[in-house]
């Protein structure tokens, strides 16, 4: 009836096969473009789970999970824009999380 186990005690799901999990470190005129929203409108629309932050610095950090043979097509469907210029992209592969389900926009109010 009820489930009194915290996430961490429960068995975690099952991801499908091949799924891959990178974070992006994202440089060039990619803030206060609608850049955050695009990748959130193109990642679900791809099925695909994550998240993306504005920095600091000026630079966009997305983290992103599924199927990698979509990722090249997330960046294309972003770039879709006048006003979105990538410059510099960064990668680093990490675990995939079998708890997240959905894309984010961090940062935001």
């Amino acid at each position: 009836m009820f489930d009194f186990l915290n996430e961490k005690d429960r068995q975690p799901p099952t991801l499908p096969q091949g799924t891959v999990r990178r974070r992006y470190s994202i440089e060039g005129q990619v803030q206060g473009v609608g850049f955050r929203y695009r990748a959130r409108y193109a990642a679900q629309s791809l099925g695909l789970t994550g998240w993306v932050e504005n920095e600091d610095d000026g630079s966009v950090t997305l983290e992103v999970q599924g199927d990698p043979t979509l990722f090249l097509k997330l960046f294309a469907l972003i770039q879709r824009s006048d006003y979105i210029q990538i410059t510099s992209i960064r990668q680093r592969d990490l675990a995939p999380d079998p708890w997240e389900r959905d894309f984010r926009v961090r940062g935001c109010w």
